[in-house]
């Protein structure tokens, strides 16, 4: 018997692409396909589905990752891949915590959809090897720390320096340390550009939905 698989993807022609990959292969059966991460959610919920194709940055109230953490809780037996094409460095780190099996880049494509569809059934969990690197200015992504990324999210979201440093427990000083500090490994001159070219380049992208959500 095949395995029914369902497809979160707004961008209609890798939507396209995936279904295809899905009809192409006796292994599988297109179950569902949809735009939205709320409506692959709710048919999971409804209906029987075996593997999901799950996109990050997806338009509507519910983002990819939230959308496989309900699936997660409710069934948990249904396989997860993450795909996505932003080098967002928290992404891969959530989808682990989520127990999402594997995580696929788009733009790196180290195999192809198709191969970790199969392994992914298989019971291996597949991530991965490396780190996209992006140019972030002087600087490779890569060399930023943890907490340099954590303070240039919040940039991004617009926070201020002391509602940074109550946010994440520390001094505002401290702040305006890791913010001089992305300043000059990346020779951008302002707090503005800093998040301007970050959320440009997706490495830092603060998914207000997801937050809003697990508050609930």
């Amino acid at each position: 018997m095949a395995f029914q698989v369902v497809i979160a993807e707004d961008f209609k022609m890798i939507r396209q692409v995936f279904e295809e990959t899905v009809r192409r292969s006796e292994k599988y059966e297109l179950a569902g396909s949809f735009p939205t991460a709320m409506e692959a959610m709710e048919y999971c919920l409804e209906k029987h589905a075996d593997l999901v194709l799950m996109d990050v940055l997806i338009p509507g109230s519910m983002s990819g990752l939230e959308a496989a953490r309900r699936i997660k809780q409710v069934c948990p037996k249904t396989k997860i891949i993450i795909v996505t094409s932003m080098p967002e460095l928290s992404y891969e780190k959530q989808a682990r915590e989520i127990g999402v099996e594997s995580f696929w880049q788009k733009e790196v494509q180290e195999q192809t959809i198709q191969e970790i569809m199969d392994r992914t059934m298989a019971g291996e969990s597949v991530y991965p090897n490396s780190v996209p690197e992006v140019m972030f200015g002087n600087a490779v992504s890569t060399e930023l720390t943890d907490r340099e990324i954590e303070v240039l999210k919040m940039l991004v979201s617009g926070l201020s320096n002391q509602e940074i440093a109550e946010k994440l427990d520390i001094r505002e000083g401290t702040v305006k340390m890791h913010v001089a500090n992305l300043l000059q490994k990346t020779g951008y001159h302002s707090r503005l550009e800093l998040a301007v070219k970050a959320r440009h380049f997706g490495l830092a992208i603060e998914d207000e939905r997801g937050e809003k959500e697990n508050e609930r």
